[in-house]
């Protein structure tokens, strides 16, 4: 690892203000242990994997993703398919990836233990849905932590800019109780490896956690082939504050309806027309139902500890 091009979010996580003092620390540990460092700031939506592409397709071997979970989503849909290593250095709100790696949340001591990880290949999730324009080829994304499918989609749908930047994972839970209130959590059928199953909610994971420290697929693991399924099917106000408890003190599998289902691929649509029915990648809202998940084997080098 002699060089390397640090794609950052300059206004990633809850104190924006000292994010570029940070960036200028963790070039500086990285060059003095021997890594030339580009910096490259994002700038909106998409530039993210926009500045991946380009660094891979210029050669870069090691491009370095530090910002929260959509930064790194967006780094990843720009290296694959390609050659490039990613490297992590946590720096937003909830870092699902960073904790599923066990890597350190401060950006600086993330990058002084760079140098010393090591690469992994890992396998990629994909989600595949309906263009909007008929007769165009169907968009795709990859994922690395998780798909999200119906309430929490709709969640970061409603949730507004000010809670998240102002109160970070706390102004999730705020806006989740918000939408249990007034969510109408419509049904939806799913196909798991072609056998049927029907939810209101649904985690398609490829690592164990959700918002990067609740265990809702503790078997699950970005290290292990396949995707992992959280199905919870009622579509009770009351239920879904029951299903919270239980995913708190790690007893949902205990409830009669939530199930995990382990496949390589799960393909999604909507019981009845209606509503559209959301779906996020690694907390990022991407599109609507009907969608197909799938697991891409041997998509992605990342360095790990």
């Amino acid at each position: 690892m002699k060089h390397a091009t640090l794609i950052y979010n300059p206004v990633a996580g809850r104190h924006p203000a000292r994010r570029e003092r940070q960036i200028r620390d963790v070039a500086k540990v990285l060059r003095a242990a021997g890594i030339g460092v580009q910096l490259a700031p994002t700038t909106g939506p998409g530039v993210a994997s926009q500045l991946a592409r380009q660094a891979a397709g210029g050669g870069e071997t090691l491009v370095l993703a530090c910002g929260g979970d959509g930064t790194v989503h967006e780094v990843i849909n720009g290296l694959v398919p390609g050659n490039s290593t990613l490297g992590i250095i946590p720096g937003g709100t909830a870092n699902m990836i960073g904790k599923e790696l066990g890597l350190p949340h401060d950006p600086v001591r993330a990058a002084c233990e760079l140098p010393a990880w090591k690469p992994r290949r890992v396998a990629l999730g994909k989600a595949t849905w309906e263009s909007a324009t008929p007769a165009a080829e169907r968009p795709s994304r990859y994922f690395i932590s998780l798909a999200g499918i119906g309430f929490d989609a709709y969640i970061v749908h409603r949730l507004p800019w000010s809670l998240k930047m102002g109160w970070g994972v706390v102004g999730y839970g705020i806006e989740a109780v918000r939408q249990a209130l007034r969510y109408s959590f419509p049904r939806f059928r799913l196909q798991i490896d072609g056998a049927e199953r029907q939810a209101t909610f649904a985690v398609v994971h490829r690592g164990g956690h959700y918002a990067g420290w609740l265990p809702l697929a503790p078997e699950a693991s970005v290290f292990k082939p396949g995707l992992t399924t959280c199905l919870f099917r009622s579509s009770s106000r009351a239920r879904y504050f029951l299903y919270a408890a239980a995913v708190f003190l790690r007893q949902h599998l205990r409830l009669n309806d939530v199930e995990l289902v382990v496949g390589s691929q799960v393909v999604c649509a909507a019981e009845r027309p209606g509503k559209p029915i959301y779906f996020e990648l690694d907390g990022e809202l991407v599109g609507e139902l009907p969608a197909t998940f799938e697991i891409v084997p041997d998509a992605l080098t990342i360095l790990t500890p």
